[in-house]
């Protein structure tokens, strides 16, 4: 471990400066907003999406101020498909803490960062390394890839003691100076060289040292024994309509795609199709909709129904709000429920 140890921190930097990614659109500045966005964003999604949604998101809220006084359904409309909404959420949280504590400014250190909501240790360190120049160690996914490979880590990151044992080595490498330099090589290196499957060891500015790669064995690294058992779940839609409307309802303010508009959902189709039982117009099942889920596969079931444009509302009609499909398609609406009502 200790021959990665000495050069690790200035070798990043090199790497970084010379082959890292430099044109990113939130790179380049010390606007805490928008490094703040971009981490957010960032969390479980590809940098290729991301950069579609970025700059939409900006142009809608270009400051905090204008984020914390927008309503929330207008955050996760335009958030619609990133998923993981929770962020969503969060991201309008945090901004109406940093307006009505802060003044509009976020705070300069990464203790303090980390108490707003949705921002854990790693993105608090991320910015104010890259804003404000603190020396705070990062260690997200991509990073704890390269550090643990790098000095043959094998503890088990499924244990808080070994998660908190690599944190202490994490901070014990950050460089005097140029932190957010070499921060930012390290979130390069795990995002295009270190990776999980194929890694291009011939390219990684720590391949003499690096533990892992003398060993013959980077896909061992990091070791988590915690395995989540995906489960499996099957839900039928109603995709009601009424003339030129859609009938939607708001998820609950907890559980999956909470806050969000979607189509009422029941258990089984044989429930969905009690609902409609000696209702006016024409249904019929749609193909079968599959969605992964962090946790589980979700098999969803479209039945569309067409009322005719003057039909009486049927009494068993589910509780929820007629909207233009074009008003729908300004909500917030989880990622399959938007591709069905765009096709």
């Amino acid at each position: 471990m200790s021959r990665a140890t000495p050069t690790l921190a200035a070798r990043v930097v090199r790497w970084q400066r010379q082959h890292g990614r430099h044109g990113l659109p939130w790179q380049g500045t010390r606007d805490a907003y928008r490094v703040w966005l971009s981490e957010v964003m960032l969390q479980q999604t590809q940098v290729s999406t991301v950069l579609e949604y970025y700059p939409r998101f900006l142009a809608r809220f270009p400051d905090v101020q204008a984020l914390a006084a927008a309503p929330l359904d207008d955050v996760l409309a335009l958030w619609s498909g990133l998923g993981y909404y929770s962020r969503a959420r969060n991201l309008h949280r945090c901004a109406q803490a940093v307006v009505a504590l802060h003044g509009g400014e976020f705070p300069r250190s990464a203790a303090a960062l980390a108490t707003l909501p949705g921002i854990g240790r790693s993105t608090a360190a991320a910015i104010a390394a890259f804003c404000f120049g603190e020396r705070a160690a990062i260690l997200d996914g991509n990073v704890k890839r390269v550090l643990t490979r790098a000095l043959g880590f094998d503890g088990d990151l499924a244990s808080a003691a070994e998660e908190r044992r690599l944190w202490t080595l994490a901070e014990g490498l950050l460089p005097p100076r140029d932190v957010d330099v070499y921060t930012q090589g390290l979130m390069d290196l795990g995002a295009t060289v270190c990776l999980a499957r194929k890694p291009s060891c011939l390219l990684c500015p720590l391949a003499e040292a690096c533990v892992a790669q003398r060993e013959g064995e980077p896909a061992r690294y990091p070791v988590k024994t915690k395995k989540l058992q995906r489960g499996r779940r099957t839900h039928a839609l109603l995709w009601l309509t009424r003339g030129e409307r859609v009938l939607l309802v708001q998820r609950p303010a907890t559980g999956v795609w909470s806050g969000l508009w979607s189509l009422p959902e029941f258990d089984t189709a044989t429930a969905a199709e009690a609902w409609v039982e000696g209702w006016p117009g024409k249904g019929e099942w749609l193909p079968n909709v599959e969605h992964a889920l962090t946790h589980f596969d979700w098999t969803l079931q479209p039945l569309r129904w067409d009322l005719p444009a003057r039909a009486k509302l049927p009494a068993a009609c589910p509780d929820g709000r007629w909207f233009t499909l074009d008003e729908a398609l300004a909500l917030g609406l989880p990622a399959p429920i938007r591709r069905l009502l765009e096709a």
